[in-house]
């Protein structure tokens, strides 16, 4: 069966309906992934571009984008590569109130086993009590 990579704009027109006659066809090509007709494909980058454009561009929040990612990882005959790091960034995100993308990062260190990293970003990562944030020594001293 035929893979094709599915880009962050149709995530975005398929959930916002904003497009009503693009998000149809989006639906008609999740219905035949369903069906096994196609196989889709997407990374763990798309998930993170469709975060940033709902927030930024339509304004939601957290608790709402939270529930369509999740609703994309559990699409049939989708695979969303790197899905359970998408899941374990989803879970920092909602419930430290963090940047989907420090969710990111902390699902990875998690999964590599590194508690420490150096960031000048003190206000999101120190919500984060398993990390340990550490800054580069200043030369000058």
């Amino acid at each position: 069966m035929k893979r094709c990579f599915v880009d962050t704009n149709l995530f975005i027109r398929y959930l916002t309906n904003d497009d009503t006659a693009k998000a149809d066809r989006v639906e008609k090509l999740l219905d035949d992934a369903a069906k096994g007709a196609v196989a889709l494909v997407t990374t763990e980058l798309v998930m993170a571009e469709v975060v940033w454009v709902l927030e930024s561009a339509y304004g939601l929040k957290g608790g709402e984008v939270s529930p369509l990612i999740r609703g994309i990882l559990a699409t049939p005959g989708l695979e969303v590569i790197n899905a359970p790091l998408v899941s374990r960034a989803l879970e920092f995100y909602e419930t430290h109130r963090i940047d989907f993308i420090d969710g990111y990062i902390a699902a990875v260190m998690e999964k590599e086993g590194i508690t420490e990293l150096y960031s000048f970003d003190r206000k999101h990562i120190s919500r984060l009590k398993s990390i340990m944030r550490k800054e580069p020594q200043d030369t000058n001293i």
